[in-house]
């Protein structure tokens, strides 16, 4: 008789963690006041009671314009009905994170009653919060102004790419509207606006890939030119081609732009003196303003890829050299066997970031030529070497259609995320690291 009644009082004691879970998740705070953790129980209470008296509102209201963005023109600014919702949608992962920690506090703290144990006091989870999340603690500033400054405007102009704002449908006079995937299947499907964005892109690739191999290929040559001791002044020499590198980019790129001049270029001049052939449109063509743009990149990037390759040049143990030599190895198979595959180990990080940095090199494109030479037919201002991100910037200041100008950009995020994390964990590096950890 005894025992069913004592399974029965074991079996209800042991139901105290899911009791305290099911009674935070219904008012927050209840299962801390269950358990018989008092203080911090309250504190859970009046946040509670704070979040339903004046945050239901606020949210109802900041979703309400985030969903509608707007009713009246000239007095309901769409824009600010947005970054209201981000900011209240951004508020209510915070206190939901808050809610969810309350719940797995009162179910852990039942779980120790359960088991017989007494739970920590106020003070002392006070205590253990402070030690255990001081890195946290200190984080926070940084991570609420990142937030501010990053997350807030990033989501902010990924949204925009599903409304329709442009020059004509400019808040405060006109309340814009969502219009769902509609500016993307324009963009990648609407004749000359696809025919634009396809050669865009097209080009943007090539070039990301050309700029890339270009200057590490040169500055890879020239690092292990160099880096061969039989060579005389190696450090004057190497002084001399960090030089490009040293000036700032702004201004090699436009003195480069003055010599590329097909009527006054000093770069033309000597080419009709030493070959006597007509001036080249360095400029005024696509295809030799492309042929420039990879020039002048080359000019500019070599001497970085040449220094980094140095580096890793001189890391390489001369053992593996001195080896190799015993056993009869050529100096082609001494750079195919050793050099080459050490190379291509520490430089494969670099060569992703590299692709990806030439994939948004704004700088050379806007300085060196705007983006021209125009070409008949493109959309957006678009001009023959405009990359992906020029182009955006031409759309965004210059034709006012901001919608198109936010789709792109989400493209290029995709890409570029997609790429480098695809191939940042194909490369050895990043595979010998995680075996490592």
């Amino acid at each position: 008789m005894l025992e069913p009644q004592i399974q029965k009082k074991i079996k209800k004691i042991e139901n105290r963690r899911c009791i305290a879970a099911i009674l935070s998740t219904v008012f927050m705070g209840a299962g801390q006041i269950a358990n018989g953790q008092f203080i911090k129980g309250f504190l859970f209470i009046i946040f509670n009671a704070f979040v339903i008296i004046n945050s239901i509102p606020y949210f109802i209201r900041s979703f309400q314009g985030l969903v509608t963005l707007g009713e009246t023109p000239m007095k309901d600014h769409s824009l600010f009905f947005m970054v209201y919702g981000i900011i209240a949608l951004l508020l209510l992962l915070v206190i939901l994170a808050i809610y969810l920690f309350n719940i797995r506090d009162a179910y852990k703290n039942g779980k120790l009653l359960d088991n017989g144990q007494k739970p920590a006091s106020f003070y002392i989870s006070l205590k253990r919060i402070i030690e255990g999340g001081y890195p946290y603690i200190v984080l926070s500033p940084g991570l609420i102004v990142i937030t501010a400054i990053t997350i807030l405007p990033m989501i902010f102009s990924m949204l925009i790419a599903f409304t329709n704002y442009d020059l004509y449908h400019s808040p405060p006079k006109h309340i814009l509207d969502w219009v769902g995937i509609k500016n993307f299947y324009k963009v990648l499907t609407l004749g000359s606006w696809s025919k634009t964005f396809r050669n865009i892109f097209g080009w943007t690739v090539i070039w990301s890939i050309l700029s890339t191999v270009s200057t590490f290929g040169l500055g890879g040559f020239l690092a292990i030119l160099l880096n061969n001791p039989r060579i005389k002044f190696r450090k004057i020499i190497r002084t001399l081609l960090i030089l490009p590198w040293a000036i700032p980019a702004f201004v090699s790129i436009l003195i480069w732009r003055g010599m590329l001049n097909t009527n006054f270029g000093i770069i033309n001049k000597l080419l009709v003196q030493l070959f006597n052939i007509n001036n080249i449109p360095w400029l005024y063509e696509v295809f030799w303003a492309r042929v420039a743009l990879i020039l002048v990149n080359l000019w500019l990037g070599f001497p970085y890829a040449m220094i980094l390759i140095t580096g890793i040049l001189q890391s390489i143990p001369g053992d593996l050299y001195e080896a190799a030599i015993v056993d009869g190895a050529s100096g082609w198979q001494k750079f195919r066997n050793i050099t080459l595959p050490l190379l291509l180990y520490s430089m494969a990080p670099l060569l992703i970031m590299t692709f990806a940095y030439n994939f948004n090199n704004f700088n050379i494109i806007y300085l060196l030529n705007d983006g021209g030479p125009a070409v008949f037919g493109w959309q957006g201002g678009a001009g023959g070497t405009d990359i992906l991100i020029s182009w955006i910037f031409k759309l965004t200041f210059q034709k006012l259609k901001y919608n198109y100008a936010s789709a792109i950009s989400i493209i290029i995020f995709i890409i570029i995320a997609g790429f480098s994390i695809y191939n940042f964990r194909r490369t050895r590096s990043f595979q010998e690291e995680e075996m490592l950890q």
